[in-house]
């Protein structure tokens, strides 16, 4: 069954027939042109009566759902600006260590002998280096940086190089170094190997969402993060034994951004989620702040994630 076009009238009709009361309609058409209507009723969800009977809860004002539209916006935003200083964060770290222990040329930092020796990684090896060349001659004669150190020295050191690969790329190539070098990068976090391997390439894929504008605010993702200490002193309930919070969530974002941002980073970012998440509050009257939080992963006491000291980790 083809979707045909509605106009914003028809819009309007739609949203009204499944029991929104919208009170300023000539704002809600104006709303709807500037964000798109599909993209504002991906947020619907929340405001209905059940995944069965989909119309809105009785009193559900337009407003509200713009009001939820614009929160993930801001979430998204904050989330987004905090992510590319872990990113960046994690390509200087790596590009130090390879810089420090193999050389700074390409044909030095890429050989393959600098990495894994793993007899089941050698395929992700050489495919990694092959992505990497690839990026080098690429974005050589495009991206300000390598072009004047490919036309001035004729190489491209690697904390050069980081800077035009993606952190897909970045997560992928901790995989597959040397034990004593992912070693030495989990270090600089407190966190040991395989914690890193697992939160790489969940930051990775949250970045993108971000980038591409998707919604944010109620994100699943395949993998889990295991349980940490800040899980037991936040008193996360838990369900068949599992935490219900915290686990695949945004929640679970906020925990690895919580030990790989600095103390003042990570309160900036929390001080500005409690704000817009104080704003929503009162910009919503159908359903409760909690049931948000519900859906976001979020612990009703999340902000009280700020004021424990990451030492408890280490």
């Amino acid at each position: 069954m083809n979707k045909e076009f509605k106009n914003l009238e028809e819009q309007i009709t739609i949203l009204e027939y499944k029991g929104m009361t919208i009170e300023d309609k000539e704002y809600a058409k104006e709303v709807l042109l500037r964000e798109n209507y599909f993209f504002l009723n991906g947020y619907r969800h929340l405001f209905m009566k059940s995944d069965v009977d989909k119309r809105f809860i009785p009193g559900t004002k337009f407003n509200e759902l713009y009001s939820l539209f614009l929160f993930d916006r801001q979430f998204r935003n904050i989330i987004f600006k905090n992510l590319l200083l872990i990113e960046n964060n994690v390509k200087s770290i790596i590009s130090y260590q390879l810089s420090k222990r193999y050389g700074y040329k390409e044909s030095e930092y890429l050989k393959p002998r600098n990495f894994t020796d793993r007899r089941d990684k050698q395929r992700q090896v050489q495919d990694i280096i092959k992505k990497m060349k690839r990026q080098v001659r690429v974005n050589a004669p495009q991206h300000s940086a390598t072009k004047h150190y490919v036309e001035h020295y004729g190489y491209i050191p690697m904390w050069i190089l980081v800077k035009v690969l993606s952190f897909g790329i970045v997560g992928e190539l901790y995989q597959i170094l040397k034990k004593e070098d992912q070693q030495a990068v989990a270090d600089i976090y407190h966190l040991d190997i395989d914690t890193l391997v697992t939160y790489l390439p969940i930051l990775s894929n949250y970045r993108n969402l971000c980038a591409h504008e998707d919604i944010v605010f109620d994100n699943k993702t395949q993998k889990q993060i295991d349980d940490t200490i800040f899980h037991s002193m936040l008193n996360i309930p838990k369900m068949d034994g599992e935490y219900i919070y915290g686990k695949n969530d945004n929640f679970a974002l906020i925990i690895m951004m919580k030990q790989m941002l600095t103390d003042v980073e990570f309160k900036n970012m929390m001080n500005e989620i409690k704000h817009i998440m104080d704003n929503l509050e009162m910009n919503i009257k159908t359903i409760s702040i909690g049931k948000v939080l519900d859906r976001m992963g979020f612990p009703e006491n999340y902000y009280q994630l700020t004021n424990i000291t990451k030492k408890v980790e280490e």
